[in-house]
């Protein structure tokens, strides 16, 4: 069929104003937060509610044309871009919050809202959202279930999976899935919910989410630590974890970022000196939980200094040296970024090999690191590099060989399906690829993400 009969049959849909085709107006959606992934789209189109997104499907399902489902669109792997005439989905529309269900203390949310307009939905009713990131302004709810989002607070709430009472999502041929009585004991059939989570709108379009709400600390307190080096970091978070219950964050950076980010956001230096690494905590309770902080850090031979914070202006003053590290790194071009995890023994050999690993395949390439020191999670940033490819594969083989994961929190999106092996089994692969083709049988939902688009059609 041809393209003006596709444009007519969905704008016929959506009307005229949410089918987008002009090449400046659809800008915005064919490059990803990065800018290091980018493509064409044949149109986008943006849905205001399940049954439009219903439609919209089956029309492209008619024609046989493929789908990219994007949310807040603040993805690092490119999953959320086109890659060349694919229509984009965009579900930014689907924002609706219904009333926080205070008996439950769950709260249904289009998958277009963002995090920080549900942390605040939330916030009002008395509860919070257990997950928090420094993009909560522009990421949406249905991206981060379809990626399994991580963040700062996995530690103590953990990931996105954990936060998911029900969804609503809408399949590759039209037909919507609806899983949203957020009941806590209910063992009928599979887990669909659950096998939607974290499958980067492969599967289906997420379309609404019940979300699990947690309820919010009455005292919280921040330090930021000066390390010896990276060999303290786990050390330090294991006597944090025994001797402090409340410990919802512990964050890393090195040296070299704590430079970027004051030269970036012209901050004043946190502590009296400089130290090879630094790490901030967070912990929180019902107790004021500053005494049982000090005493762990008092008691810590690995620990050099400390700046603390319990009001919310000195708090987030802290948290600005890490939250700012991404934004600063891509202020200096765009980084080839890898997010990994290793196992905690493991963590201070890898972040100590790795800019020298980068350096012997591109000597001209600087490398960044970052991350979430509990779950051995390290955001691997390089600027530079002349040749990515050998930066990612080093790298990932690296992380393999320590018996790590490619993908920590961010999913695999194109970026890193040629090393999806290198963490799954031929057996794990088979399984994921039936379950691709038993919903998606045509693979029209994102082609190219987690798999290559002819290995699983």
């Amino acid at each position: 069929m041809p393209i003006d009969t596709l444009m007519s049959a969905l704008v016929g849909v959506l009307g005229p104003e949410h089918v987008l085709s002009e090449a400046d107006v659809c800008a915005t959606y064919e490059v990803d937060w990065t800018g290091r992934f980018r493509g064409r789209a044949r149109a986008v189109v943006r849905p205001a509610d399940t049954q439009q997104v219903a439609a919209a499907l089956a029309i492209c399902a008619e024609f046989g044309v493929a789908v990219i489902p994007q949310g807040g669109n603040t993805g690092l792997v490119g999953g959320s871009v086109p890659r060349g005439g694919e229509i984009v989905l965009s579900v930014r529309r689907l924002s609706d919050l219904d009333p926080v269900d205070i008996l439950s203390g769950q709260v249904t949310v289009g998958a277009g809202s963002t995090l920080s307009a549900v942390r605040r939905h939330a916030q009002a009713a008395g509860l919070d959202v257990g997950i928090d990131f420094a993009a909560r302004e522009s990421a949406t709810i249905g991206g981060m279930v379809a990626t399994n989002a991580g963040g700062e607070q996995v530690l103590r709430h953990g990931s996105m999976r954990r936060q998911v009472a029900g969804l609503e999502a809408v399949l590759a041929g039209g037909g919507v899935l609806r899983r949203m009585s957020g009941l806590a004991k209910d063992n009928v059939g599979y887990d669909l919910p659950g096998l939607l989570t974290g499958s980067e709108g492969t599967l289906g379009v997420i379309t609404a989410v019940r979300l699990r709400l947690v309820s919010p600390d009455r005292h919280q307190v921040v330090a930021l630590l000066g390390l010896p080096g990276v060999d303290s970091l786990a050390r330090v978070v294991g006597q944090a974890r025994s001797g402090l219950p409340g410990l919802t964050s512990a964050e890393f950076f090195l040296a070299d970022g704590l430079q970027l980010v004051r030269a970036h956001r012209r901050l004043p230096a946190p502590l009296p000196a400089e130290h090879p690494a630094y790490l901030l905590i967070e912990a929180g309770g019902a107790e004021d939980p500053v005494e049982a902080m000090g005493a762990v850090l008092d008691g810590s031979p690995d620990v050099i200094a400390v700046a603390v914070a319990s009001d919310p202006a000195g708090r987030a003053a802290l948290w600005a040296y890490r939250e700012a590290l991404a934004e600063a790194i891509n202020a200096l071009g765009v980084p080839t970024k890898l997010d990994v995890s290793v196992p905690l023994d493991a963590l201070a050999t890898f972040l100590a090999e790795l800019p020298g690993l980068v350096s012997a395949v591109d000597p001209a390439a600087r490398t960044m690191l970052f991350g979430h020191v509990a779950e051995g999670n390290v955001h691997v940033n390089v600027v530079g590099a002349a040749n990515p490819g050998a930066v990612e594969e080093i790298v990932l083989r690296r992380v393999a060989e320590h018996g790590g994961s490619i993908s920590a929190e961010h999913g695999v999106g194109v970026a890193k399906v040629r090393w999806v092996g290198l963490s799954r089994t031929p057996v794990d692969l088979a399984a994921m690829r039936a379950v691709k083709r038993a919903l998606d049988p045509a693979g029209h939902l994102n082609p190219g993400v987690i798999f290559a688009a002819e290995d699983t059609c």
